[in-house]
């Protein structure tokens, strides 16, 4: 029997730093795991990126492929787009797709790819007026956005907490969604 198919996504917040381990947990609960990076968090990443390449068996994607290309990627079972920050959210929930990752978690709703979401946002962006209404957005959509209460609740402007971010979370349902072992 084939393991569930994880595409883990993640953008530019410090979080995303933590992504070797995440994967790592991924695979113990057993995912086949596939990793996918805005250009912002790729480049955060660039060394890291073949180790990650080598630790998933799978490249490292964070530009669509061209027309005539072959996928490389086995179709996902379900998505984690974890960190997302205040940018991807808004770009998701509008529809601007210009980023691989964010083209693929909006398809994902039409397609009905189990899709968890939890952001990684400091206090100040979560004040502008988009930002609920992505979040809103995308939950009426059907993505479980890890959000608030029982999810990722934001940290003031400057305080830096990855260490604090509740990666189980989004991990857990990924699990439950996908009937992987917990």
């Amino acid at each position: 029997m084939s393991r569930p198919v994880l595409y883990l996504f993640g953008s530019a917040a410090p979080p995303v730093q933590q992504l070797s381990d995440v994967v790592r947990h991924a695979q113990a609960t057993g995912f086949d795991v596939c990793v996918g990076l805005t250009p912002m968090a790729a480049g955060w990443l660039g060394g890291e990126v073949p180790s990650l390449e080598e630790l998933t068996g799978h490249p490292v994607r964070s530009e669509y492929k061209q027309p005539t290309e072959a996928d490389v990627w086995p179709d996902a079972d379900v998505i984690v787009f974890a960190p997302v920050t205040f940018n991807s959210m808004n770009s998701w929930a509008l529809g601007l797709t210009n980023h691989f990752v964010i083209g693929v978690v909006a398809e994902a709703i039409g397609k009905r790819i189990p899709t968890v979401a939890m952001p990684c946002v400091n206090a100040a962006y979560v004040q502008h007026p988009q930002f609920d209404r992505s979040v809103e957005t995308l939950r009426n959509a059907g993505v479980l956005v890890l959000y608030g209460p029982g999810g990722f609740e934001p940290n003031q402007p400057g305080e830096r907490r990855p260490e604090g971010y509740p990666w189980h979370l989004p991990l857990g349902e990924a699990a439950r969604v996908a009937g992987a072992a917990p």
